[in-house]
């Protein structure tokens, strides 16, 4: 069955969103690293890591927006755990004072975003492909 424009869309945003995962992240840690850093200065390991992590999903996203509702345990992985870790992040950047503020202006809203996306058009694609209730369909006689 050819995709609709629903899942069309969404493997759309799938690539766009794992394309800016591979490329923007590291720029973004060094162009504004109040925003997108999570250290007290200097280099740390943990970014080549985080960064690596999150390309690695942006791949994964790249290959499956080809055929987003065969990959609908990635969409829901790449929503679900985007949220958790801005919550995490958001509890982190409040309780942490002035210096991590930046991050409810950063990393925080930008996976919130990439969750509202993600979920807001897989629920769209799967309701278009899914065959309308019994009840809402003519009598067969």
């Amino acid at each position: 069955m050819p995709a609709t424009g629903p899942e069309r869309t969404l493997g759309v945003a799938m690539r766009a969103i794992g394309v800016i995962l591979i490329v923007a992240l590291w720029p973004l840690t060094r162009l504004w690293p109040a925003g997108w850093v999570w250290h007290d200065g200097g280099e740390s390991f943990y970014i080549p890591m985080i960064v690596g992590l999150y390309a690695t999903l942006g791949v994964f996203l790249v290959r499956a927006g080809g055929k987003p509702l065969e990959n609908l345990g990635l969409v829901w992985f790449t929503v679900w755990s985007s949220i958790v870790h801005a919550v995490i992040m958001a509890v982190q950047a409040v309780s942490g004072g002035h210096a991590t503020m930046g991050h409810l202006l950063g990393d925080v809203p930008a996976l919130l975003v990439i969750a509202a996306v993600l979920a807001v058009l897989t629920f769209r694609a799967t309701r278009a492909r899914t065959p309308q209730s019994r009840s809402d369909a003519s009598p067969r006689e």
